[in-house]
């Protein structure tokens, strides 16, 4: 029993124990969840209110030489506290003085309402009431400090400054559709500048940074701001964009928009062997001015019916097949032909028709009735073969742009409820399907590249502090959209139309282009066209024997009087070729003479009379030329901004080295020192029968080879 009585005991301490302590458990609980409820909930008002964070800077985005085409600069908000001591001693004086100012500066209300604004606040006993209704630059800032009360200070005037970056486009309009914008509040749960469109959108996880946290706390009187977490900056954006071609392309589109009176114009430059786009200009008229209003290139509005420009897709497809080839003859009449009911006519039908002609001719004349004789021919029987082609091609995917809002390519499918008896015909030259321009500068970008279809390249590489931290390599959409053999009679085709077609007016005497003009009637939407509304094209790459670029300029609705591709937007491809071309010739990187692999290698163009370099310099834009000979010769260097001017010495008794100079210079030089000149070819000198540096006797003759 003596051992019972001990156990129940041992146990009933115990128990009194575990009462006790869960006794004081439930007590804490509720002192911490009641007791002080009321401190706790202050100090989280306080975290809240006084807690801070800090915007990074926003990473800049940059052309391809690191020319900022996007940057963050500061902009400011200022508030008051009305609390501070300092106020409240100076406000009853000088609050009229601060809202007259305040009035006069910003000239968006009354002296009276901004006095109403302020005592309002002041009687609230306001720690951050704001005083500037928009974002002010530096400037402002500086006047804005110089105003009643405010002028005490930080401390003396409860002047708060907060600081928040606006971005800002250096180079103007430049491609500023592409760059994009941000968009400022809600967005996907968080809140401030966001990439919205553009590259500014599509690269916002880089761009954007980390913010860092501050906490505000009054120190007997004063505010301090200490940082807890510092900000870590956005990231470098390098575009394929190149600064130079880029003011060429949008000039050039500026100008004939403006001369025709146009809705809206696109026009891409494209690197064939890497897609790389080295200008992208999207202009739409906008209060009677044209500006960078919406990416046409890219975007859902400027996804039309491509007409001609995709007869080259048409013609590819049925020698893919092994339906045709460029010598079969086929006879387009009158150039009005009636099928199934409705009439297809030819541009020239009027002039009497062109009869019997090649595919080859077909497409350099841009016949309408030729294409779809030729389509109908060969796929009537079958349809879904001549469209699983074209999707074969890829044209009927998006390209996958990181950009948001790419259009959506539509090529109608036998079966579907709008494939009608005559479809197969206009869809054969350009009708009842749509594109995008960049879409269709793809597909000719890949025949220039020998059938290798590329994805257009935007971005080049992310640096963070100047650290490479991603490289973006050409993507390959297509190995080979079509055999060598089809690939190499479109290529043949499209310099035909060039040279005897609808594209000769842009023949030139430097180099070769093949292209293809396009003109289509623009749909209205319900099922018709509008009359006298058009979309004038051209395609195309150069030089046609060795392509480097690729461009396509899209025209809507020219007014001028002309509309077709050729005569609309053939002379902005021509422009932009012809420039590009210049500049290509002048910045050209040294090549190896391999008649003479020991010999100094320079650039193609690399001296001559200083007068012409500057003259062709400045039509180029190329402003920045430095040094200052004497001698009306001169050498050319390139530096990383412009161009470096220098003596050209000839030396006494020896050969001078005249390649890369043109003909009047090189034989001013060569006569001058006592040789006779005798010249083959024209252009710049390539070689000379007589090496460089070699001595010579007086009269001797010297061949130079021009091209």
């Amino acid at each position: 029993m003596e051992i019972r009585k001990s156990i129940v005991s041992r146990i009933a301490i115990l128990y009194f124990f575990l009462m006790l302590f869960g006794m004081v458990v439930i007590f804490k609980m509720i002192s911490v969840q009641q007791i002080k409820n009321e401190r706790w909930e202050k100090i989280a008002k306080n975290l809240k209110e006084n807690t801070v964070t800090i915007d990074p800077n926003r990473g800049n985005i940059c052309a391809e030489d690191g020319s900022v085409l996007a940057t963050s600069v500061p902009g400011y908000y200022v508030r008051i506290d009305l609390a501070a001591e300092g106020v409240k001693r100076v406000y009853s004086e000088e609050s009229d003085s601060l809202a007259y100012y305040l009035s006069r500066f910003f000239k968006d209300a009354s002296r009276a309402e901004y006095n109403r604004r302020l005592n309002a606040a002041y009687r609230a006993k306001n720690r951050g009431f704001m005083l500037t209704p928009r974002k002010v630059d530096f400037q402002e800032l500086k006047q804005i400090k110089k105003f009643p009360i405010l002028r005490r200070g930080r401390f003396g005037g409860g002047m708060i400054i907060e600081q928040e970056n606006q971005r800002v486009a250096p180079l103007g309009s430049l491609a500023l559709r592409t760059i994009g914008d941000l968009n400022k509040g809600a967005y996907g749960g968080v809140h401030g500048n966001i990439g919205y469109t553009g590259l500014e959108g599509a690269y916002e996880q880089y761009l954007k940074g980390k913010e860092g946290i501050s906490y505000r706390e009054n120190l007997s009187g004063r505010w301090v701001t200490r940082t807890e977490i510092e900000p870590q900056d956005g990231m470098d954006i390098f575009t394929t964009i190149n600064v130079k071609m880029q003011d060429i392309t949008e000039s050039a589109l500026r100008r004939n928009l403006e001369k025709n009176d146009a809705d809206w114009g696109t026009a891409i430059l494209m690197e064939v062997k890497t897609g790389e786009i080295k200008a992208i200009a999207n202009l739409g008229k906008e209060n009677g001015e044209y500006a960078e209003n919406y990416n046409y290139a890219l975007g859902n509005q400027g996804c039309y019916e491509p007409g001609s420009t995709f007869k080259l897709v048409s013609l590819m497809a049925a020698m893919e097949d092994g339906i045709i080839d460029t010598s079969d003859v086929y006879d387009t009449g009158s150039g009005v032909w009636k099928y199934r009911g409705r009439t297809i006519y030819d541009s020239d039908y009027r002039y009497g028709g062109h009869g019997e002609m090649t595919v080859k001719q077909i497409f350099e004349k841009s016949s309408n009735v030729g294409v779809a004789k030729i389509i109908i021919s060969a796929y009537e029987g079958n349809p879904k073969k001549f469209v699983d082609r074209i999707y074969g091609f890829g044209l009927n995917k998006p390209l996958g742009l990181e950009i948001k809002g790419e259009g959506q390519p539509f090529f109608k499918y036998p079966g579907d409820s709008d494939w009608w008896g005559t479809t197969l015909a206009w869809m054969s030259y350009g009708y009842e399907s749509k594109m995008t321009p960049l879409q269709v500068l793809t597909f000719y970008n890949a025949v220039a590249n020998n059938g290798k279809m590329l994805k257009p390249r935007l971005v080049k590489e992310i640096r963070e502090n100047g650290v490479l931290v991603k490289e973006f390599k050409p993507e390959v959409l297509n190995p080979m959209i079509a055999t060598s053999e089809t690939v190499g009679q479109a290529q043949k085709m499209l310099e035909g139309a060039c040279e005897n077609g609808t594209g000769r007016s842009l023949r030139n005497p430097w180099f070769k282009i093949a292209g293809k003009t396009g003109t289509a009637q623009v749909a209205t939407g319900q099922g018709g066209y509008q009359k006298g509304m058009y979309l004038a094209s051209f395609a195309g790459y150069f030089p046609a024997d060795d392509p480097e670029y690729s461009i396509i300029v899209t025209i809507n609705n020219p007014r001028g009087g002309a509309y077709y591709g050729g005569s609309v937007a053939g002379p902005v491809f021509k422009e932009i070729a012809e420039r590009v071309y210049a500049i290509r010739s002048l910045f050209k990187e040294p090549e190896e003479d391999p008649e003479n692999p020991e010999a100094p290698v320079f650039p193609e163009i690399k001296k001559g009379g200083s007068e012409n370099i500057i003259r062709i310099a400045e039509e180029l834009n190329i402003r920045n030329i430095t040094g200052k000979p004497v001698t009306p010769l001169v050498t050319v260097k390139k530096s990383d901004n412009g161009l470096v001017l220098d003596e050209l010495e000839i030396p006494e008794g020896k050969v001078p080295d005249v390649r890369g100079m043109g003909a009047s210079d090189a034989i001013f030089i060569l006569e001058n020192a006592g040789l006779r000149v005798r010249i083959d070819g024209i252009g710049k000198v390539k070689s000379q029968s007589l090496q460089p540096g070699a001595a010579f006797s007086r009269g001797a003759q010297v061949y130079l080879t021009l091209g």
